[in-house]
């Protein structure tokens, strides 16, 4: 059986998703994914693809600080989030922006 060709020029949909801070929804690859494992521990996803359920956040400081400081990723996760998973978030979203900034 013959395959059909590919449609030229066609652009695949990118996934949206909601900053659980600000409640913007951006493009999935724009934004940060924690991430609740089976084992019940909180932590930065960067792949996007760990197994658990998982709450974005925009990789700015003011997004992930009000994330943090009103509990709003605790609750969208469901589980509490250490301060040394907090403070991986904060490195991550500074060097995110240093690294914008450079460019």
């Amino acid at each position: 059986m013959p395959t059909q060709a590919k449609t030229p020029g066609r652009v695949r949909k990118q996934p949206q998703r909601t900053c659980v801070a600000c409640r913007e929804v951006a493009g999935k690859r724009g934004l940060l994914r924690m991430v609740r494992t089976p084992e019940q521990v909180v932590e930065l996803d960067p792949t996007g693809k760990k197994n658990g359920r998982g709450a974005y956040v925009h990789a700015s400081t003011e997004c992930a600080r009000k994330a943090l400081g009103t509990g709003s990723l605790s609750r969208a996760l469901k589980a509490p989030v250490e301060p040394g998973v907090a403070e991986q978030l904060l490195a991550k979203v500074t060097d995110e922006e240093a690294r914008s900034a450079d460019s």
